[in-house]
């Protein structure tokens, strides 16, 4: 069940229309028993067209598994990644490169019924700085200060391309999360991320370790370099810097309606703990990571309400407060340590921040290397749901004075993979636990760490194989408490049932992606009344007085071509 609460600190996000009165929106439509007709065409004219006089709306995590906006609907995100990993480090609305992300991609982002892109960003990109790993005036140990790597008109012309991305999506009504993005750390170890000069190895040579991109995971060089930036112990002030820049975007995106938030920091992880400390050192890396979540000034807690106490080099600040102190608009979904996607516990504890949402990935380890597919799919999904599972217990024990009951969840990271019965088994899960996800990748954008069957649409821009396995009706506001939500891929039927809340004066939202139904689909609905055209792939609920529940269905037909007798307060639409 999706929980509600009041009171929350708020982040822009455009989800539904500014809501006018209920009966001047009923009067609009048709009274209950009176058929709408869909077709194809119909719904092929309502789908993802920009311009539309959508207002934005305020969304929080006040606390509890759930996203709430400020009319008090439970929000649920379904989306894609986009990482571009290689110069210019950013995805840029100039056609014809590979590192573009056009109008075309953005409409067909909004046609598959997508409402959010995890759109990312790297440190390289926005501070590349000069000069190489293991510079004496960057990497010797001492008293953190200011590196002189940064140029202010250099990142700002990275974050101007940003932010057409960012503002192209949104002429699709489609949001951002803003992802700091990294793999192994730096592109000095076969990733990206860290710019070179920020790449400390104690002299230890870099040397890559041959095979797959991920061995190098454990290159000794790599954990040392990490272990810097975790410690902040030399006079370039990694961490500091880092936070110096992350001020920089939040400042920048502030204000920007579209944005749904920011991931501080992908991935994160440190081997060299975990091998130095054994089983312990997973708590030791956790610690690490919550100071640098926090800073020394605002310490969280352990998972056991031990009080943390950070290294004194940790930036008073950490980028969590960071970010909030110039942007108190938005959310910031902090990630847990890598190895919580291979069977470790979450061990983040509490933190004192009021706009968090923990947000994790989950793969398997039964799929092929080279393409991502998995090599025993029921193995796969079945590992899954089982991070899905852990992170749900896990969620709750960061219960904090801001956030009672813990903060709201996403999956920003899933699939990579052509297979259709990972994918509808994986989010079907996700729908019983009303989890918000984004799928990984986009488009493969030449990806160094990544899979051959990780895009979701092809070169030329066709969904491939997967797309419409994602491709599902689903609830993004919710007017009420979800009692259930179920989608059938066999038969395409979807049902939602809720609870409505009399308080809550805008209209419960259902997305339907007009792909997966291209017949066109019929909309059946008890207890509420339909405020949307036929055909619109955003479906507008609006709750009738005094109703115990509203219950919305879809089924792939037209619609009788006469009125259908329907019981009292049941209405039948093509929208």
């Amino acid at each position: 069940m999706r929980a509600l609460a009041s009171g929350f600190a708020a982040a822009l996000i455009a989800l539904v229309p500014a809501a006018p009165s209920h009966a001047a929106t009923t009067a609009a439509y048709p009274e209950a028993g009176v058929t709408q007709f869909s077709s194809p065409s119909a719904i092929a004219a309502n789908t993802g067209v920009p311009g539309s006089a959508w207002d934005p709306v305020a969304i929080g995590a006040p606390g509890g598994p759930a996203m709430v906006d400020a009319y008090g609907r439970v929000v649920t995100l379904h989306g894609v990644n986009a990482v571009y990993k290689r110069p210019p480090y950013e995805l840029t609305v100039t056609p014809g490169q590979p590192w573009s992300f056009t109008a075309a991609d953005a409409a067909q982002v909004a046609r598959l019924g997508f409402d959010v892109v995890r759109l990312g960003i790297l440190w390289q990109g926005l501070e590349p700085g000069s000069g190489g790993p293991n510079s004496p005036v960057i990497c010797h140990g001492g008293t953190p200060g200011d590196p002189q790597m940064l140029s202010y008109p250099t990142a700002q012309a990275y974050l101007a391309q940003v932010a057409q991305v960012v503002d192209l999506l949104g002429r699709y009504h489609v949001h951002t999360i803003l992802d700091m993005h990294q793999d192994v750390y730096s592109q000095a170890f076969s990733g990206e991320g860290a710019p070179r000069w920020a790449v400390c190895t104690d002299g230890i040579p870099i040397k890559i370790l041959p095979g797959r991109w991920s061995r190098n995971y454990a290159n000794p060089a790599l954990n040392v370099a990490v272990d810097h930036f975790f410690a902040n112990d030399v006079v370039g002030n990694l961490q500091g810097e880092f936070d110096r820049v992350w001020g920089m975007v939040a400042a920048d995106f502030r204000t920007n309606p579209w944005i749904v938030g920011y991931d501080p920091y992908n991935e994160p992880f440190s081997r060299a703990l975990t091998d130095a400390h054994g089983t312990g050192g997973e708590a030791d890396v956790a610690a690490a990571l919550e100071c640098f979540y926090t800073g020394r000034a605002q310490p969280g807690w352990t998972i056991g309400g031990v009080r943390l106490r950070c290294p004194a080099t940790v930036p008073a600040l950490g980028v969590v407060p960071t970010i909030e102190a110039v942007d108190p608009n938005h959310l910031v979904f902090v990630e847990p340590d890598i190895y919580t996607e291979h069977g470790a516990p979450d061990l983040l504890g509490p933190m004192p921040f009021g706009r968090l949402v923990l947000n994790f990935h989950a793969y398997c380890g039964h799929r092929s290397p080279v393409t991502g597919d998995p090599t025993n799919a029921p193995q796969c999904a079945s590992r899954v749901d089982s991070q899905m599972l852990a992170r749900q217990r896990e969620r709750s024990a960061l219960d904090s004075p801001q956030q009672p009951g813990g903060p709201a969840w996403i999956m920003s990271e899933f699939g990579a993979t052509h297979s259709t019965a990972v994918l509808d088994a994986i989010t079907a899960t996700a729908r019983t636990m009303d989890l918000s996800w984004a799928y990984w990748s986009w488009s493969y954008y030449d990806d160094p760490t990544g899979s051959s069957h990780e895009a979701l649409v092809q070169a030329e821009g066709a969904p491939g194989p997967q797309a419409l396995s994602l491709a599902t009706p689903y609830a993004e506001a919710v007017a009420g408490a979800t009692v259930s939500e179920s989608f059938d891929p066999g038969s395409l039927g979807y049902e939602l049932r809720y609870r409505p809340r009399s308080s809550i004066s805008a209209p419960t939202v259902v997305i339907v992606p007009a792909v997966r139904y291209p017949a066109g689909f019929c909309t059946e609905v008890t207890g509420g009344t339909i405020g949307s055209e036929p055909g619109a792939q955003h479906l507008l609920v609006w709750n009738s007085a005094g109703a115990a529940q509203v219950v919305v269905e879809v089924t792939p037909a037209r619609c009788a071509a006469q009125p259908l007798e329907v019981l009292p307060g049941k209405q039948l639409s093509s929208a």
